[in-house]
């Protein structure tokens, strides 16, 4: 926990999984030597009957550790389809929401090494760009809360042989290998892939490379944005001539980040964010107008600094009777 001082209070989410149950072990043992305020929780995202009694088991441990635990739940109706994207979302926002309810500057989650490189594989095949093949970082902001994750270069053995010493029991959640689930599919492939060279930790080491280029990539458009970009009246303007000029990484993010912010936080996909930009790049160096429209924002091309603002409301044509 070292990187991540000072602590004020630290929240750990707990599943019951051995990473997480590794997390509980580990961070108690760290929080009773330094004096510091720790709670653990269980999300229960009620889709799987055994979940109560997993959280049992979780407070069980949780006594024996002398750690206070909660147990959140996702109430309401269940979405039927994109299930792991909706239900981390409600998991994050059941634990940030508590983190300042009790006061805790912290969230750690167990997340290991293998799912690092599981997450960079899954980026990789959805064609992420360098910010995605980053893959998770070891500390985000979250809500107003350090969200940490200490075992990010740690692999899973580790923690399963630290729980074993210990005497410490977990269980496994059945949706690690049922094979809807692209996680579970890529954890069957896991021989294969090491095999070839794809080990956890070479993909781990990928994406702490490559989240240090992202960080000077980041630190460039700041500086890039800083002179290139200016607000007028509702609108962004980028300076023609620095668009060409700056590479074209640095250039295309100045573009993403213009209708990023005019747009209102739109989700923008990566390719169609580049077939724009090659369309913007073209039209500048045809000394061409054009105009163009994406994630609510409409895109103008002309003799001076390249326009973004967001697009009107279209309007429904009305049928003539």
């Amino acid at each position: 926990m070292r990187p991540f001082a000072p602590v004020e209070g630290l929240l750990a989410a707990v599943s019951g999984g051995a990473d997480s149950m590794a997390l509980l072990v580990l961070l108690s043992d760290w929080a009773h030597r330094q004096d510091v305020p720790m709670i653990a929780a269980t999300v229960d995202h009620g889709l799987r009957p055994e979940s109560r009694a997993e959280a049992g088991t979780v407070a069980a441990t949780c006594g024996r550790l002398g750690v206070e635990h909660m147990v959140l739940d996702w109430t309401g109706a269940k979405p039927e389809t994109r299930i792991e994207e909706q239900a981390r979302t409600a998991r994050y926002g059941l634990l940030t929401d508590l983190a300042r309810r009790r006061g805790m500057s912290h969230l750690a989650t167990g997340h290991t090494m293998d799912d690092q490189a599981e997450t960079v594989l899954l980026r990789l095949a959805a064609g992420s760009g360098l910010t995605g093949l980053a893959a998770m970082r070891d500390e985000v902001p979250r809500s107003g809360i350090r969200h940490v994750r200490p075992f990010l270069n740690v692999p899973k053995n580790r923690l399963v042989a630290t729980l074993e010493a210990g005497g410490f029991d977990w269980h496994e959640d059945p949706s690690n290998c049922d094979v809807r689930f692209a996680r579970a599919r890529l954890r069957q492939s896991r021989a294969v892939l090491e095999r070839e060279g794809l080990s956890a930790g070479r993909l781990a080491v990928l994406a702490r490379r490559v989240a240090r280029a992202e960080n000077a990539l980041a630190w460039a458009a700041e500086e890039a944005w800083a002179r290139c970009a200016a607000l007028g009246q509702g609108r962004i303007e980028l300076d023609r001539a620095a668009l060409l000029e700056l590479p074209e990484e640095i250039a295309l993010r100045l573009l993403v980040r213009a209708l990023d912010e005019a747009g209102g936080g739109a989700a923008i996909r990566l390719a169609r964010a580049e077939a724009l930009f090659e369309a913007v790049l073209g039209a500048l160096r045809a000394r061409r107008s054009l105009a163009r429209t994406l994630a609510g924002c409409a895109v103008r091309v002309g003799s001076g600094p390249v326009r973004i603002e967001r697009a009107p409301p279209r309007s429904r044509r009305v049928p003539q009777g």
